[in-house]
């Protein structure tokens, strides 16, 4: 029987060639083999080919979201400006109250509303260095928040285009940027509010280790700025509505009540054994509370006792000092009005007399105190950004061409100037600009760099309009749950806060709430519109199976 022989070619001589060649070829060939293995040119192609992998993801991801990458692009220019131009940090009248409010020996920089940011953030910082690096923080939380946002509305069905959009607002938007620099909650507040709805909205139904982290985060905001507070009903809604069954519902309520009391009786028990200011998150409350019920008063037909009548502003006062120079101007009639105990002859405390005129103006005049609130809430919706007489000034909160300063808080020299601040705060040079960065970002801002008022009226009215999308049948994802707490949690910051003072740094939280709520309301309506199409629809069958599902001819 003949035999078939198989040959390796890749071993065979070429024609040509001498039987001693190929017995070098052989030689060659097995004493380099053992060598070829742990050679490190293929070390080097198993990293080369990571290396293609990582870069290829790293293009299709920017590909496919390449919307999210132009506009992160864009806040990160903007950003490294304005970490530029004004360095360290810019200073508001009340960033002493943060920098020293744990300063016992000065009490003329003690703290009157909540210094969670102090503990939180500037204590730690300053700890290992200066205030450039606190605007540097926020400066990244900004743009943590916005992919945080844009990621949790892609896994909740929002299209990509879409997403984007909605995150645009607090990536380009001045008034964002100028928080961001300054030393001032407002930034980790809002942070706080974006962690909490992203770990409740992550999932459908949220788990339980999910409830646990978003009602700390929440109930960390109220220490950061008071009107965290209000963020505890929108949540606890939340997880009642999107829980299966009553166990659940109960288990979860309870725990996200007592995880969102935690930070907050904490801080509280800490204002009145360190802080001394008694147990309560800040004794700021009564004075606000005069104020607005001042400004919206109607002295002439008020009945009040005869002590309260001094505390009652004219019309022209209210007008001029507007709610927040009721509070703190030193002409308002609450700070002028200096009563004497004749009794013990000495100034009378005026907060309790304050509080009495505050609520014999809601109980007598309660329209006018609507009024006055609803006619500050839909000031954010104003196409442009200006201000009214009485309003606290917008400039406050908009880039200038030279160093801010707010005299006779923050002076341009001396003792009570911003560099002087700094040093005394732990460093981080003279307060200085360059100017030509200062320049274009006030011309930024001023000329179309900020989020109108109508995309904000926009977002709330999709927001409201997602939730009556609600249904087990018509929403399985739970998206008309998801724009209940994002609609909710902003109204509830935003008038909670028009409901004492408004002021265009009240209305930051719109950035991050009003148009993510517009975006999953859009969405939920969209969805619901495709589904009632459908079930009209009804099924249908291809063509083909309708084609062989006919009865033949009969024969």
């Amino acid at each position: 029987m003949a035999r078939t022989c198989v040959i390796d070619r890749s071993e065979t001589v070429l024609p040509g060639s001498s039987p001693d060649a190929e017995a070098e070829s052989v030689a060659e060939t097995v004493a380099e083999a053992p060598a070829i293995a742990p050679s490190w040119p293929a070390q080097s192609t198993v990293s080369s080919s990571r290396v293609d992998r990582i870069i290829w993801g790293t293009g299709e991801v920017l590909r496919r979201h390449w919307l999210l990458a132009l506009l992160i692009a864009g806040g990160l220019v903007l950003r490294v400006v304005t970490q530029f131009a004004y360095e360290p940090a810019l200073l508001f009248i009340d960033s002493k109250k943060y920098l020293f409010g744990t300063n016992f020996g000065a009490t003329a920089w003690g703290s009157y509303d909540p210094i969670g940011y102090t503990l939180l953030v500037l204590k730690p910082v300053l700890m290992f260095t200066n205030l450039g690096f606190v605007a540097l923080l926020q400066h990244v939380a900004g743009l943590g928040m916005a992919v945080a946002l844009y990621v949790l509305m892609l896994r909740r069905g929002v299209t990509r285009w879409l997403a984007a959009l909605a995150v645009a607002p607090v990536l380009l938007d001045a008034y964002q940027l100028n928080a961001e620099q300054t030393i001032m909650p407002d930034v980790l507040f809002e942070a706080l509010v974006v962690a909490g709805i992203v770990l409740l909205l992550w999932r459908p139904r949220p788990a339980l280790p999910f409830v646990i982290l978003a009602g700390l985060a929440l109930g960390t905001s109220a220490p950061v700025r008071q009107v965290g507070e209000a963020l505890i009903l929108p949540a606890l809604i939340y997880v009642l509505a999107a829980a299966r069954d009553w166990r659940t519902r109960l288990v979860q309520g309870v725990v996200l009540i007592v995880c969102f009391a935690l930070p907050v009786v904490g801080y509280m028990g800490y204002s009145k054994v360190i802080l001394h200011y008694g147990f309560q998150l800040s004794n700021m409350g009564d004075a606000y509370l005069y104020g607005r019920a001042a400004h919206a008063a109607d002295c002439a037909t008020l009945k009040l006792p005869a002590d309260e009548q001094p505390l009652c502003p004219t019309p022209a006062q209210a007008l001029k000092f507007g709610v927040d120079g009721l509070v703190n101007n030193p002409l308002s009639p609450r700070v002028e009005y200096d009563p004497v105990n004749v009794k013990i002859g000495v100034a009378e405390d005026t907060i309790p007399l304050q509080r009495q005129f505050a609520y014999a103006v809601i109980k007598q005049q309660p329209m006018r105190v609507v009024g006055d609130i609803t006619r500050d809430s839909i000031k954010i919706f104003a196409l442009t950004r200006n201000t009214v007489e009485g309003d606290t000034p917008i400039k406050r909160w908009q880039f200038q061409n030279v160093y801010p300063t707010f005299p006779p808080g923050i002076t341009a020299s001396g003792p009570k100037s911003a560099t002087s601040l700094f040093a005394q705060a732990g460093g981080g040079g003279s307060a200085r600009i360059r100017r030509p960065l200062a320049v274009g970002l006030r011309y930024y801002q001023l000329h179309g760099g900020y989020t109108p008022g109508p995309v904000f009226l926009l977002g709330l009215l999709l927001g409201l309009a997602g939730i009556f999308t609600f249904g087990r049948r018509r929403d399985p994802e739970n998206l008309s749950l998801a724009c209940l707490l994002i609609t909710g949690s902003a109204v509830a910051v935003l008038l909670g806060a028009d409901l004492y003072e408004f002021s265009w740094r009240y209305q930051l939280p719109a950035l991050v709430t009003l148009p993510i709520a517009g975006a999953l309301g859009a969405t939920a309506i969209a969805r619901q519109v495709r589904n009632r199409r459908a079930s009209k629809a009804g099924p249908s069958a291809p063509a083909e199976e309708l084609a062989a599902a006919e009865p033949g001819p009969v024969r």
